[in-house]
């Protein structure tokens, strides 16, 4: 008896094939340049302390001139190619929003003192590190991540506003209660975070309100003045490059501020990335079943999971210096999330990209208002 031959499966979705070809050759070697970046920065940092004490120097406040202006640049390329005008869709959609609180300020921070908790309660002051990271929703690189995994980059633009709205209302309120009455409570050592609500204001304002509002103006006034296609086919491909060239550079300049210190600590610093690895592995997987789970499309489930994996690293390290001295654990600990964060949701990309492949094969029917 002959067997019958298996239907053969067809992926109505694009496969990732043959990209990498076509891909400029920074975007086709992504990873290495920022593992070189990464390398830069340290090496800089350790070999050339008087580059740190210049970097020191171009600050206002808490606010690092050099890191503000990489970061604003970085965004503002995806944030270019936002449609603004569909943005209503996403705050109308309850489960949307719903879930994307529940996974980034009942999870993610609950899930973070938990792991500071169990690998760094004998070093009170790097568990605070960690503790702050958790807090610091993104709402800033998320985009970039998002991008490259394909996600829905309204929905994105959309629960980045939502954070950022819900950072600047109640990072203070958790802080508090996270870093100083929790730890009291368990027998741990807290200690109180100082930072006023106007201060992150400031922060959100700086490295999401710029770029934002850049993005918005460009987008209505040069698809007013050359049309849509125009517009997303010429030149939203032309501003591209600006995103990767500034964050390599945002990456450099932010490792060499604690370069010495990553290079005399290595053990220090294994501590602190096993549960900031966890951290994100955990909080992406979490939240990409529960995203599947209530009926989200790919797109969406890619920028549920981005969004609540992410961290702000930079309010968490301008908290920290602000809190603790910058020369602290905690503003140490914090300088090392982003260590960890870069290669940890890169490797990501890669996963969100084949599970697309994997379980999405059939599109999902996209999560509507209720």
């Amino acid at each position: 008896m002959t067997a019958r031959p298996r239907p053969r499966y067809t992926d109505p979705m694009p496969r990732e094939r043959g990209v990498l070809g076509r891909l400029s050759f920074l975007d086709r070697y992504l990873t290495v340049w920022i593992f070189a970046a990464m390398a830069a920065g340290v090496a800089l940092g350790f070999v050339a302390p008087g580059f740190t004490r210049l970097v020191d120097r171009m600050s206002v406040g808490t606010t690092s001139i050099p890191i503000a202006i990489g970061l604003i640049l970085m965004m503002y390329p995806p944030l270019a190619k936002v449609r603004y005008e569909e943005l209503g869709r996403v705050f109308r959609n309850r489960r949307v929003l719903a879930l994307s609180l529940v996974q980034n300020w009942v999870i993610g921070p609950v899930l973070m003192f938990g792991l500071a908790v169990v690998f760094l309660r004998d070093q009170p002051e790097y568990m605070l590190g960690l503790i702050l990271i958790g807090l610091a929703r993104c709402i800033a690189m998320v985009i970039v991540w998002n991008d490259l995994a394909r996600g829905d980059t309204e929905y994105c633009a959309g629960l980045v506003a939502f954070n950022s709205i819900f950072q600047v209302l109640f990072f203070s309120v958790y802080a508090y209660f996270f870093a100083t009455l929790l730890p009291a409570w368990l027998g741990l050592e807290g200690a109180r975070v100082n930072i006023t609500i106007g201060e992150i204001a400031r922060s959100v304002l700086v490295y999401l309100g710029i770029p934002f509002a850049a993005g918005y103006l460009t987008r209505r006034v040069l698809v007013r003045a050359r049309g849509r296609e125009w517009y997303e086919q010429r030149f939203v491909p032309r501003i591209g490059p600006i995103t990767l060239v500034s964050l390599l550079f945002t990456i450099v300049v932010m490792f060499s501020l604690k370069g010495e210190a990553i290079v005399q600590l290595p053990l220090d610093v294994l501590r602190i990335a096993a549960p900031l690895l966890l951290y994100f592995v955990i909080m992406f997987a979490v939240s990409f079943v529960l995203s599947k789970r209530v009926g989200a499309s790919y797109e969406q489930s890619a920028t549920l999971s981005f969004t609540a994996a992410s961290n702000n690293f930079e309010l968490a390290i301008a908290v920290a210096i602000a809190s603790f001295g910058i020369h602290s654990g905690a503003a140490f600990a914090a300088v090392i999330g982003p260590l960890v964060e870069v290669p940890a949701l890169i490797g990501l990309v890669n996963v969100a990209l084949w599970a697309r492949r994997r379980y999405f094969a059939t599109p999902a029917t996209p999560l509507t208002a209720d």
